[in-house]
């Protein structure tokens, strides 16, 4: 191995735009088929592997932390569809999960898709998990062994698993490149044999109409744009399938899937700014589909199907005239009839989306960065009125978990599949609480906390004790005056007087929130004294529409400097020292990370950045590249606005690189990402050298977007991160930690 860094041949290009000449002496490295591109990454890799020997052990160590905690063979909490509880297990030793599925005791006949007629809540209640693990639940029917699927394949991940409605036909997709291109298959449950039906080249998301006759899926364009939504019948040659929507707009994406009622098929087709949706009844699966609400420029929205007051009607999530959005209620049959209003805009409450039920309807939300979810028993409604609107006559619980009161914590209901039911999967976490699952009886939500029947608490082993944890949100003040909330969390009897070892991960895109979450592998961090903090920076949803809009287009400046007011923050507090504060971000997040090498270098002693878009300006500027017109509503479009270009080339990382001492550096990729390619970090470490850095590239070269595949292989690749996250701050001979 290695100790000389490579240095990659330069080769200019040279492209103009708007007056402004660019020589660019590494994008040959685009030329992913060029055996002197992959020679090159091989070099890279080696070289980061020699640079990295010496944390081999505390790679293992790490590792070997990951597993002491994680409760290897395991079964997840059955989801009841139909006649039957789905559920998943591990097995100590096996990389991937198991789908898994056994009898239920039927539920009584509906008379149709709108009876809400209640239904014994024990009849939602899932079996009791055996005491043994790994040992069948009785009646126990393995659907898809990914184990089995994955043999032979350095890569695996499942994009689509879907059983027909009368529970005799699985449907699942797999991806064995890492380049998110799905192929469908179609098994009989019965044999267990898979059926003549092979599907290539398909994004994530197939379906099942609810006749189990036909699979409604998705294919991509030559910029690997989701466009067309395809119809298949079972049993047929894939050349007999029909394009059942085709969009034509580069700048939209189309997906398609059914309303949990069951009576309509939705497809829809997204910009990153404006929505529209065509539904078809479920009941003639071959016919057309028809537009909700067309698309009006700007305006976002989503569609689910609600039966009350006996009538039929679309639950319109949307943001005309509403930026943190509204919920308006349209009748199905009447759908230009002016709309009514289920949940007003409010601001600062950025509404999210509502699910409905027969019996309820859920409500998903965030105010004061944080997610909530309420919920409204359609039994409670007061009688229909002139006077009273059903925005009035809704009356909304919202949902609190049984936590300390100061912990900072996400809250949801999921995994909730059937219209009918009544007993609700519900689910909260905190950064400090592991994820708890409880069923909640949607009748009793008056008596509070007695309403929840705990299921399971993600199982943490070694004698963990979240009390030994704290948490906290703070605020820094960015250049411009506003208040940037920051997430903190450290282990409390690892803090001393004095500046501590600090972590801090940020993202600041898309209108992503990075909510609280429970992380096995940051315990490993958290038990050596290190302080994990999150800058939930402008760009992100954390504090509604706004909050991104500020981080966006020609403000996207606003989230490179809010990460480094909030880094000033820490330091200034006292918490920390540029010598002991890293940074870490991934994708857009690593845009950010090389943004703040640039903006402020000297505040850093350390940056992780994971498949980043290092180089978006290249990549915004060329309509042909994989996904690129689709971003052009996030980022702007350079090739059109000079104001653009001038903005992105301002904050671009490579070509910002500049001769100053930079953090040590750690870049990480793959060779078949299809989103971020691999070219720009490989451009950004080239460019990078040339000034001096010390930085270490390493290329997957046989994983996508999300990494490596596979639990063990996954973890092994986060501890080479977090091993040289420890290094960077001088930790990496402390030997393993107490666990608390």
């Amino acid at each position: 191995m290695s100790e000389t860094p490579p240095r990659a041949a330069q080769k200019p290009t040279i492209r103009v735009h708007h007056g402004d000449t660019v020589v660019d002496p590494y994008e040959w490295l685009r030329e992913k088929e060029n055996p002197e591109v992959i020679a090159h990454l091989t070099a890279e890799n080696a070289y980061s592997d020699a640079r990295m020997a010496h944390l081999d052990g505390l790679r293992d160590t790490i590792v070997d932390e990951i597993k002491s905690r994680t409760q290897e063979t395991d079964l997840s909490i059955p989801v009841r569809e139909g006649d039957w509880w789905y559920y998943g297990r591990t097995v100590e030793g096996l990389q991937y999960g198991i789908q898994c599925r056994m009898p239920a005791t039927p539920l009584p006949a509906a008379t149709d898709t709108a009876d809400g007629t209640a239904i014994d809540p024990d009849l939602w209640m899932p079996p009791p998990t055996p005491a043994d693990p790994s040992q069948p639940r009785e009646g126990e029917q393995v659907l898809l062994d990914n184990n089995v699927e994955a043999e032979g394949h350095d890569f695996y991940s499942l994009g689509s698993v879907d059983v027909s409605d009368d529970g005799t036909l699985l449907l699942y997709a797999t991806d064995v490149e890492g380049d998110e291109r799905y192929t469908v298959r179609v098994r009989d449950l019965e044999s267990g044999e898979n059926l003549a039906d092979e599907i290539t080249g398909t994004a994530a998301g197939a379906f099942f109409d609810p006749s189990g006759r036909y699979i409604f899926y998705t294919t991509v364009d030559d910029s690997w744009r989701p466009d067309t939504v395809w119809r298949h019948e079972v049993g047929t040659a894939r050349e007999a399938d029909v394009a059942v929507f085709h969009e034509a707009d580069e700048s939209y994406w189309v997906g398609a899937g059914r309303t949990r009622s069951g009576r309509f098929l939705i497809i829809e087709a997204s910009s990153s700014i404006t929505s529209e949706a065509r539904a078809l009844d479920a009941s003639d699966p071959t016919g057309e589909f028809v537009v909700v609400r067309p698309r009006q420029y700007g305006v976002e929205y989503d569609l689910d199907h609600a039966v009350i007051d006996g009538r039929d009607w679309w639950l319109v999530t949307h943001n005309e005239k509403a930026p943190d959005f509204q919920v308006d209620a349209v009748l199905v049959d009447a759908p230009h009839e002016p709309p009514i209003t289920v949940v007003p805009h409010e601001p600062g409450r950025r509404v999210e989306g509502v699910d409905a039920f027969a019996q309820q309807l859920v409500l998903d939300y965030r105010r004061e960065g944080l997610p909530r979810t309420a919920i409204a028993r359609l039994a409670d409604l007061a009688p229909a009125s002139a006077a009273a609107s059903l925005a009035d006559r809704l009356q909304w619980h919202e949902l609190q978990a049984p936590l300390p009161a100061d912990r900072l914590v996400s809250i949801g209901v999921r995994g909730n599949p059937e219209w009918r039911q009544s007993v609700l999967r519900l689910g909260w976490t905190s950064f400090t609480e592991p994820s708890t699952v409880a069923a909640l009886d949607v009748a009793r939500l008056h008596e509070g906390a007695e309403a929840f029947t705990v299921l399971k608490r993600q199982p943490v082993l070694g004698g963990y004790d979240a009390g030994h944890y704290g948490e906290r949100r703070e605020w820094a003040t960015a250049a411009d005056g506003t208040r940037v909330p920051v997430s903190i969390v450290w282990r409390k009897d690892k803090q001393h007087d004095g500046p501590a070892p600090v972590h801090l991960y940020g993202y600041g895109s898309y209108e992503a929130s990075i909510d609280p979450g429970f992380s096995i592998p940051r315990l490993s961090m958290l038990d050596r004294g290190v302080v994990f903090a999150i800058a939930h920076v402008r760009g992100g949803g954390e504090l509604g529409r706004e909050w991104y809009e500020q981080g966006k287009l020609e403000r996207k400046p606003n989230t490179f400097s809010d990460f480094v007011a909030v880094a000033r923050h820490l330091v200034d507090t006292g918490l920390t020292t540029p010598e002991l504060l890293v940074a870490e971000g991934g994708s857009a997040g690593g845009l950010l990370m090389g943004a703040v090498a640039n903006l402020a270098p000297e505040l850093f002693a350390g940056i992780l950045a994971d498949v980043p878009f290092v180089d978006p300006l290249t990549s915004i500027l060329d309509p042909d590249l994989p996904l690129t017109v689709i971003e052009w509503d996030e980022w702007g479009n350079p090739l059109e606005s000079a104001e653009i270009y001038r903005v992105m080339k301002g904050y671009s990382p490579y070509e910002n690189v500049r001769q100053t001492p930079y953090p040590r550096i750690l870049a990480v990729t793959s060779l078949n990402d299809t989103r971020v390619l691999y070219v720009e970090p490989a451009k950004w470490v080239a460019r990078l050298r040339e000034v001096g850095a010390d930085v270490l590239l390493r290329c997957e070269m046989e994983a996508g977007h999300g990494g490596v595949s596979g639990r063990y292989s996954a973890w092994k690749q986060r501890a080479i991160e977090l091993a040289w996250l420890l290094d960077v701050l001088g930790l990496a001979e402390e030997a393993s930690p107490e666990q608390g």
